[in-house]
């Protein structure tokens, strides 16, 4: 609409000028100057309005661009001029103009909104400029945390706290460090980490300091109790087969011993003898190895070092059978032990190995209990030139969906389990360069095979 009548515009104007310059011509050819001089002046008028009346558009245009470019939304254009081709124009200038005000007020808003929630987070935050290290924005909580009235520079740290000047300096984008840093408060622990972006082609970082103190002594507190319960559990299972063995022991000689009370004069039995000897240094063994134990699992973060020797399967297997089957049989359980051939053997470390089994041992016994003709089988064989161990139990098996989660750190399905033998067993099995693998049916039983490279 405003091109239509710009164009009626033109056309009448020119419409005029020609008229103006027929009429000149005329008086030139009766040689009248006055009137000629006349037209002339009225021509170039005529031109002159001609001209501005082309131009106001762009010159209103201009104005308009140029207040923009000022950020000057505040200006208004006249809707009631007697031109009816600039009240569109103007009113068209005016809704842009409001348009652009409410998104300055949006951003505005936007802006205090982001602002207010910086402030109000507990994670001091700052934004850095790397190239001079001038910082540009930092929140309450971090000159709260560093006991700060106000912060314009990096190298304002230094001084103060020179630990964190230099791990800020340190820092690079998408990492993380945690720092330990002495506080007017008292020592805190510091989470530093960054994010770098571009703005107005300036580079800034944004770092992020998070005092971590309270979670870290509740995360601390918590490994301790779970390692406090891992360490009573896996103790309790090496010392109640102990216990039982001990007080077996204990009943054979007690009877022994009233024996020997009626009958003075009657011979030592020696097979009790051989068996109370037999019996004293299983829970001998099995105590330095407790022992051991406890000490490989102290340092179970550090590189391992095995103790590893020969070790005669039969020999380990007879071990396991003088500590285990008194327990065993007491709950009614069948416990059977085989090997083929009887002369196999495998490089381990022996303490380590026993403990693997007496887990695995003492799980199945768990699996079985309830169980009608409850069985264990303790088994070895040579299969493609790798020695296999297998435990094998007719218990109430695994459910299938938490067959990969019985070896993640405590994980367990049991009240009373500590979630941590089947995750050590794997860890020992590693360091031998083998590996422990699990089969299990729900209802019919469970087959733990450890495997050894030869």
């Amino acid at each position: 609409m405003i091109f239509k009548r710009l164009e009626i515009g033109l056309f009448v104007r020119f419409l005029l000028l020609l008229g103006m310059m027929y009429v000149t011509l005329h008086y030139l050819a009766q040689f009248t100057w006055l009137q000629v001089a006349s037209g002339i002046l009225v021509m170039l008028a005529q031109v002159w309005e001609l001209a501005r009346y082309v131009t106001r558009s762009n010159n209103e245009l201009a104005k308009f661009l140029h207040a923009v470019k000022q950020r000057d939304f505040s200006q208004r254009f006249n809707e009631q001029t007697t031109n009816s081709s600039l009240q569109q124009l103007h009113r068209a200038f005016n809704l842009i103009n409001d348009t652009f005000k409410q998104l300055h007020i949006e951003k505005e808003a936007q802006f205090q909104y982001m602002q207010t929630i910086l402030q109000l987070i507990d994670t001091g935050i700052m934004a850095v400029e790397e190239e001079t290290g001038e910082v540009e924005w930092v929140n309450e909580a971090l000159k709260k945390t560093l006991s700060l009235p106000y912060l314009k520079s990096l190298h304002s740290l230094e001084p103060r706290y020179p630990a964190l000047y230099e791990a800020v300096q340190q820092l690079h984008p998408g990492e993380n460090r945690l720092l330990k840093l002495k506080l007017p408060n008292g020592t805190s622990q510091l989470l530093l980490s960054a994010s770098s972006f571009t703005m107005q082609h300036r580079h800034l970082l944004l770092i992020a300091v998070k005092n971590v103190s309270t979670t870290v002594d509740e995360t601390e507190t918590e490994a301790w109790q779970k390692l406090l319960r891992v360490m009573t559990h896996e103790i309790m299972n090496s010392v109640a087969p102990i216990a039982s063995l001990a007080d077996t022991m204990g009943r054979h000689l007690q009877q022994e011993r009233e024996r020997y009370e009626r009958e003075p004069n009657i011979a030592p039995d020696p097979e009790l003898l051989e068996d109370t000897e037999e019996g004293i240094a299983i829970i001998k063994k099995r105590s330095e190895g407790l022992l051991r134990f406890t000490h490989f699992y102290r340092n179970l973060n550090k590189s391992q070092q095995l103790l590893l020797t020969t070790v005669y399967v039969q020999e380990l297997f007879n071990s396991i059978d003088g500590l285990m089957r008194p327990q065993l049989e007491a709950q009614g359980i069948l416990f059977i032990c085989h090997l083929q051939p009887k002369d196999l053997t495998l490089s381990a470390d022996v303490t380590l190995l026993e403990q693997v089994l007496i887990n695995l041992l003492l799980n199945a016994k768990r699996a079985v209990e309830g169980r009608p003709q409850p069985r264990i089988i303790l088994a070895a064989q040579q299969a493609d030139g790798k020695t296999v161990i297998e435990v094998e139990d007719n218990g109430s098996g695994i459910p299938e969906e938490l067959l990969e989660s019985i070896f993640i750190p405590f994980f367990t399905s049991h009240k009373d389990g500590s979630g941590i033998g089947l995750s050590l067993a794997k860890h020992i099995m590693l360091l031998h360069k083998g590996h422990i693998q699990v089969e299990s049916q729900e209802g019919v039983g469970t087959v733990f095979r450890l495997t050894f490279n030869s």
